[in-house]
């Protein structure tokens, strides 16, 4: 069958009218409908730009050597978009 060149994407709503004055990162959070994250399915060839690095935002003081990376956008509430990760995200990060 056909190719449909497509990605998830999980839509987030910046925190705030500015960057964090400590790091200089903008906020993030992940846009809800109820208590659902928000996905939806984008076709690659016209929609994205790049994709977008984020740093959870910790509220506590360490992270249990056990925890997977794959269970952060379920284990934190807030990010921070990398814009120090090349060059090409600072130029683009917001």
């Amino acid at each position: 069958g056909p190719d449909y060149p497509c990605a998830p994407v999980d839509w987030f709503n910046k925190v705030g009218r500015s960057p964090d004055s400590e790091t200089g990162m903008w906020i993030v959070e992940s846009e809800m409908k109820g208590r659902v994250r928000l996905t939806t399915i984008v076709h690659i060839d016209d929609t994205l730009l790049r994709g977008a690095h984020l740093i959870p935002w910790l509220h506590t003081d360490w992270i249990s050597s056990r925890f997977h990376y794959t269970y952060s956008l379920d284990a934190f509430k807030s990010f921070h978009v990398d814009k120090y990760i090349d060059h090409h995200a600072n130029e683009i990060a917001f």
